[in-house]
């Protein structure tokens, strides 16, 4: 529970960040990583409605990070500082 519980606080998060960066698109980010939070629920993964709870908690932090990300690049890439 303990290793399920520290994946769930983080790698949401971190893979909304890595797919903001690769692909520069907020929604297919958020979409790629709701799909594989969907599989690896289904695979059975998930264990209990607390690392559901988290992991959608850590999906919102990663969320915003890659906003204020989106927001710095396209300001740089206008010249704005």
């Amino acid at each position: 529970m303990g290793t399920k519980l520290l994946m769930a606080i983080f790698a949401p998060a971190l893979l909304v960040i890595l797919f903001t960066r690769v692909t520069y698109s907020r929604t297919i980010a958020m979409i790629l990583t709701i799909a594989l939070i969907a599989a690896s629920s289904y695979k059975g993964y998930v264990g209990s409605w607390l690392i559901i709870i988290v992991d959608a908690a850590s999906l919102t932090v990663g969320l915003w990070f890659a906003n204020r990300y989106m927001k710095q690049h396209s300001d740089s890439m206008r010249g704005v500082s």
